[in-house]
């Protein structure tokens, strides 16, 4: 199952288990069974603290395996992780950090999030449907089976969606990652352990607003995590400066892009991968991060070089003497009836990850760019059909890509067509309608999904009153990263800077962060003003 390489990188990794653990598993006579069995069989292979048993237990799926520890019958030593279906692909590393976890190494959080796992005060249930394809699901798999590993009282099974089928049929499940908590649905999409934590620990949000109450003023304060945000706090604390990061979601849109094989000097690299180490490289440095952290509201300062304020969701707010906004973006949606509806219920983003859950079926894909006909040509390989369906009169995408499309068979191009509707039946899609631009006649197609990759809208709705934006919600920013308000720079894909990509966004949050500081040396200390004044 293991070829040499992996069997050779996951000894290496085992021998960091601090105590013994078990592999149980439960069987029966398919040959997905079987490979997991030669899956465990290889894993116990390489530690001598890993053993397996074999209990069929009536009321556990079939073929999955539970993780427990050998050490005693206290109640601290119960572990509820379970895995329903193969972690192979990007569920594999899961494997091995609950391996690990389990057999008591220590997870890579801080201590207080740590902590604050081991008191919850509750029985929690949770159930995650994944795809091995789903380079969001390992987030929350991995999250979810930590605070199973910490906490006695959570249990959390990870379910391979396309393992079992008729589950998915049956609780409706067209997205992943979906996360049941105690048979009701709690999540859906990527999730870091912080945000499940918020959900459930109710006076968290709270104590966590208080905290940043008392945070003293930055020098640079940084709205956004992404490429742009992360490279201007790392060119921002280099200046040894008073830095602080503010994030809604640490990597951003990055953690949503599967493959990137255009970064200078990295031939291949994958989002979630790429996020985690821009995330490392800030902490490297002494920067203050908040994550989790909405902002709803920029207030100007009062006077020249004075503090300008950046308003959280949370009710708290920040304050810094220069901002620099690295918002980002996120998917554009088509806006016609249904959509709203059946999002993931069949209306989808992400074909790598919701690809496999209709496998089979007919969908379509909106969308005529890079995008657009890459996730056509992925899901021809999974479904029964695909419909792209393009606005303009021809496809925008790369002459080798739409070459690739034409060539298969299952593929069927619509071209001057504009979505108008998308139907289902009250659970889930059922067709979708679109306008024939050229004839203005209107034309159904029957399927069970849709797919929607029509480019990225900037996240600046919160700043519509505070700085210049363009018709289209970019902020406007000049060649050095400056917007229309005096101590406020701005980078990345949330700019007008044209190109949206990884490696132009963090040079200009590099830029906006030089920027920022240049203006700051500029600036007379507030002593001086005051004195002059």
């Amino acid at each position: 199952m293991l070829d040499s390489t992996l069997k050779g990188q996951l000894k290496a990794y085992l021998e960091n288990l601090r105590q013994p653990i078990e592999l149980v598993a439960s069987l029966d006579d398919s040959a997905k069974s079987a490979e997991m069995l030669r899956l465990l069989e290889d894993v116990i292979s390489v530690s001598d603290k890993v053993s397996l048993t074999r209990r069929d237990d009536a009321d556990v799926r079939k073929p999955s395996f539970a993780i427990t520890r050998q050490s005693g019958d206290a109640p601290q030593d119960k572990v509820g992780v379970r895995f329903a279906g193969l972690p192979l692909g990007h569920e594999f590393t899961s494997l091995v950090l609950a391996l690990l976890h389990v057999g008591g190494h220590p997870p890579k959080f801080d201590a207080e999030v740590l902590d604050q796992v081991r008191a919850l005060d509750g029985d929690y249930r949770f159930e995650t449907y994944f795809s091995q394809t789903c380079q969001n699901c390992p987030d929350v798999v991995q999250a979810l089976n930590t605070m199973a590993a910490l906490n006695p009282r959570i249990t959390h099974v990870a379910i391979d969606g396309s393992l079992f089928q008729a589950e998915v049929e049956a609780r409706q499940i067209m997205a992943v990652p979906t996360v049941l908590l105690n048979g009701q649905p709690f999540g859906q999409g990527r999730m870091s352990l912080e945000q499940i934590l918020a959900k459930i620990d109710t006076g968290a949000e709270a104590r966590e607003a208080e905290k940043i109450k008392a945070k003293d003023a930055f020098d640079v304060l940084v709205i956004g995590g992404g490429p742009a945000g992360a490279a201007a706090a790392i060119y921002a604390a280099r200046k040894g400066i008073h830095t602080g990061i503010a994030a809604e979601r640490f990597g951003g849109q990055v953690l949503d892009t599967m493959g990137i094989e255009n970064f200078i000097s990295v031939s291949h690299t994958e989002g979630p991968q790429l996020a985690a180490h821009l995330e490392q490289h800030v902490k490297d440095y002494d920067v203050d991060i908040m994550n989790l952290q909405r902002a709803v509201g920029l207030v100007p300062a009062a006077t020249p070089g004075g503090l300008i304020e950046v308003k959280l969701e949370n009710g708290a707010s920040l304050t810094s003497r220069t901002v620099i906004l690295a918002t980002g973006a996120r998917w554009r949606h088509i806006n016609v009836p249904g959509e709203d509806e059946y999002r993931n219920r069949g209306v989808a983003y992400c074909p790598h990850c919701d690809g496999p859950l209709f496998k089979g079926k007919r969908v379509a894909v909106i969308g005529g760019g890079n995008s657009g006909v890459e996730a056509a040509i992925d899901l021809a390989g999974i479904v029964a059909h695909v419909t792209l369906i393009e606005f303009d009169a021809q496809l925008r995408a790369d002459a080798v890509l739409q070459r690739k499309l034409a060539s298969l068979a299952n593929v069927k191009i619509v071209t001057s067509a504009m979505t108008t509707e998308v139907h289902g039946d009250g659970t889930k899609v059922t067709a979708l309608s679109y306008k024939d631009r050229n004839h203005d006649t209107i034309h159904q197609v029957e399927l069970e999904g849709v797919f929607v990759q029509i480019g990225l809208v900037p996240n600046t709705e919160w700043l519509k009153d505070a700085v210049a934006l363009t018709p289209r919600g970019e902020i406007e920013v000049d060649y050095r990263g400056a917007t229309s308000i005096p101590g406020v720079f701005a980078a990345g894909d949330a700019t007008t800077t044209p190109y949206k990509q990884i490696v132009i966004a963090m040079g200009e949050g590099s830029k906006a962060s030089l920027s920022a500081f240049d203006y700051l040396i500029r600036q007379e200390p507030a002593e001086q003003a005051q004195e002059a004044a």
